[in-house]
């Protein structure tokens, strides 16, 4: 950890449930405040180096768990909530509360995965203008090129996954080496998206394609050459929904790293460190330019 950063708890409610994060706040002045929206089942302390990062450039830094996952709350006694309340509540409340404790500076956002589909469809916008999607796509499973890796996804999402969320109410991602454990219902919506052809542009209660072409805004998404999940092909299928925006479309190699992989999470991890943040954080952190009234 970086001595000249301070770190402070967060508590962000939502309803009667509460949202735990943290903000990493640089000395002296704040230029701007970044709030990071994780990947499914990533705790938040895996992007503690990229907060760090983003803190030494004077931003305010907040990563967080959603509701149900890490810190934020017992996924059995959340078992109710889905991606959908991930996305429309959680991102929201959070970039919410960063606009109240932060007036008057430039608000800026990074979306992991999952994070990212929740700015892409304009939540937690309001005081934001330019954000950078991470290794964030439409995650449908007949999409994933390796045979083994889709045989492997579809057992997870369709079979094993479905299975011990109704036996048990949750998915205990821990025990399986997937992460965070989460709620059921989380993992069920997640299995039934990725059998649609356009994941959540086919379920008409998330008025997706409607979403995301209202958004108005300065986009840079970013993915890895060797994701198995997030291909180019897939992330592509996202941000052309984007009708609205400005998207700077990036692929990022493991040998530009000189790193032997990159994967899903290789981006925003502590391997890859300087050489994969320094690009990400230039552009979110760049000013926008103010037209003429």
């Amino acid at each position: 950890m970086q001595t000249d950063l301070t770190w402070e708890d967060v508590t962000v409610q939502v309803g009667a449930d509460a949202i735990r994060g943290s903000l990493v706040m640089p000395q002296g002045g704040v230029s701007a405040v970044v709030v990071v929206h994780p990947a499914t089942a990533t705790p938040q302390r895996f992007y503690a180096g990229f907060a760090e990062a983003i803190a030494a450039r004077g931003a305010a830094t907040i990563t967080y768990d959603y509701r149900g996952t890490g810190r934020s709350g017992d996924p059995r006694r959340l078992r109710h909530l889905g991606m959908r309340n991930w996305m429309s509540e959680d991102v929201p409340a959070v970039a919410g509360w960063a606009a109240q404790r932060f007036p008057g500076v430039a608000h800026r956002a990074v979306g992991h995965s999952i994070g990212g589909h929740a700015l892409a469809l304009g939540y937690g916008m309001d005081s934001v203008d330019r954000v950078a999607l991470v290794s964030s796509h439409l995650g449908v499973t007949r999409q994933i090129a390796s045979r083994r890796e889709r045989l492997r996804v579809g057992l997870i999402l369709r079979v094993v996954g479905p299975v011990l969320s109704r036996l048990l109410g949750y998915m205990p991602g821990k025990r399986l080496g997937l992460g965070e454990d989460m709620p059921g219902t989380a993992m069920l919506e997640w299995g039934r998206w990725s059998r649609l052809p356009h994941y959540f542009f086919d379920d008409d209660s998330m008025e997706a394609a409607a979403r995301a072409a209202a958004v108005d805004a300065d986009v840079l998404a970013v993915g890895a050459s060797d994701d198995a999940w997030a291909s180019l092909h897939q992330i592509e299928a996202l941000i052309s929904r984007l009708t609205s925006a400005r998207v700077e479309h990036r692929t990022v190699t493991p040998s530009q790293l000189d790193l032997p992989r990159l994967g899903h999470h290789g981006l925003l991890s502590r391997r890859s460190g300087d050489a994969a943040w320094r690009p990400i954080l230039d552009w979110v952190l760049a000013p926008v330019p103010r037209l003429a009234a």
